[in-house]
C-alpha cells in the first residue's frame, strides 16, 4: 500500500511540472509582448528634453501636456487621424465579418460544382501576404478614380480570405443540418435561414474574425500608405509614419509620436475587453435538442 501510494504521489508531481513549465514560458511570453507597451506609456510621460537624456523606464509628469499639444497640432489633425481609423475599422470589419460568414455558411453546408477548387483557392489566398496585393489594387482603383479616397481603403478590405476561411470551420461545427433542414420545412427561404437561424448560432466565431479583422485593419499601414495623398484622410499609422519622418529635423516630434502611439492602442484594449463576453463555446449545442 505504501508503495502504490508513493507511485500516486510520484505521478502527481510528474503531471503537475509540466504545468509549471507552460506557465513559466507564457509570463516569458506575456513579459516579452508587454514591455514594448510598458516602454510607450513610460516614454509618454516625458517632454522632449528627457526623452533621451533620463533612464528609459523612468516615468516623468508631462503625459497631459503630451495629449494637449498632440491635440494641437494642426487644429486636431491627430483626432482626425483616429477618427479615420474607426471608420476604416469599424465598417471594414463588419463589412468583413458578414462577407465572411455567409461565404463561410455557404461553403460549410451547401454542395455546388467546383467547391473543392474554390476552397483550394481560398485556403492559396491565405498564404498570400496583403502587401503583395496592394499595388495592384491601387491600379484597379485608379482605373475606376477612387484613390484618395475613403472608399480606396475600405473596397479592399471587405474581402478576407483568412476570415471566410475561419466562418466555413466554425458554421460546420456550429450549425446543426438538422436545424436548417427544419427551417427549409417549415418555407423558410435561405437567407431567412441565414440571417435568423445560421448567423446567431455563429456569433462566438464571428466575434473572433470581426476582432482579427478589426485590429488588422487598424493596424494596417502599406495599402492607406499607397492609396492615400490627402493627410486628412489618413489612418493614424500613416499620420504617425509622417510625424516620425519630421522627428529627423524636429525632436518634439518624437514625443507627439510616442504619445499618439500610445493613444491608438487604447481602443483596440477597450474593445477586446467588451468584446471577449462573447466568446462563448457550444452556443448551439442544444439547438437540435430544442
Amino acid at each position: 500500500m505504501r508503495t502504490g501510494g508513493l507511485d500516486v504521489a510520484k505521478t502527481r508531481v510528474f503531471r503537475q511540472k509540466p504545468s509549471y513549465v507552460s506557465t513559466s514560458i507564457l509570463l516569458i511570453g506575456a513579459a516579452y509582448c508587454l514591455f514594448p507597451v510598458f516602454w510607450v506609456v513610460m516614454a509618454a510621460s516625458k517632454d522632449s528634453s528627457e526623452l533621451f537624456s533620463t533612464f528609459t523606464l523612468m516615468p516623468s509628469t508631462h503625459l497631459w501636456d503630451n495629449i494637449v499639444e498632440l491635440s494641437a497640432y494642426r487644429d486636431g489633425l491627430y483626432w482626425r487621424w483616429v477618427l479615420n481609423t474607426a471608420l476604416y475599422a469599424g465598417i471594414g470589419a463588419l463589412s468583413s465579418t458578414w462577407v465572411s460568414a455567409i461565404s463561410g455558411y455557404v461553403m460549410a453546408k451547401f454542395a455546388f460544382p467546383g467547391k473543392g477548387k474554390v476552397f483550394a483557392v481560398l485556403l492559396m489566398g491565405v498564404l498570400v501576404p496583403g502587401v503583395i496585393l496592394a499595388i495592384p489594387q491601387y491600379f484597379l482603383l485608379a482605373l475606376v478614380g477612387l484613390t484618395n479616397t475613403y472608399w480606396s481603403v475600405l473596397l479592399p478590405q471587405i474581402i478576407s480570405p483568412y476570415g471566410i476561411y475561419l466562418a466555413r470551420i466554425y458554421a460546420a461545427a456550429a450549425v446543426p443540418n438538422d436545424v436548417i433542414e427544419a427551417a427549409r420545412t417549415e418555407g423558410a427561404g435561405e437567407l431567412y435561414v441565414f440571417n435568423r437561424i445560421a448567423l446567431p448560432m455563429m456569433a462566438p466565431g464571428l466575434v473572433t474574425i470581426f476582432l482579427f479583422q478589426f485590429v488588422a485593419v487598424w493596424n494596417n499601414f502599406m495599402l492607406p500608405y499607397i492609396m492615400l495623398g490627402n493627410d486628412a484622410l489618413y489612418p493614424v499609422t500613416v499620420g504617425l509614419s509622417g510625424l516620425l519622418n519630421q522627428g529627423a529635423t524636429a525632436p518634439a516630434m518624437y514625443t507627439l509620436v510616442i504619445t499618439g502611439a500610445l493613444l491608438s492602442i487604447i481602443p483596440l484594449v477597450v474593445l477586446f475587453l467588451v468584446l471577449q463576453r462573447y466568446w462563448k463555446v457550444d452556443l448551439a449545442a442544444g439547438a437540435v435538442k430544442a
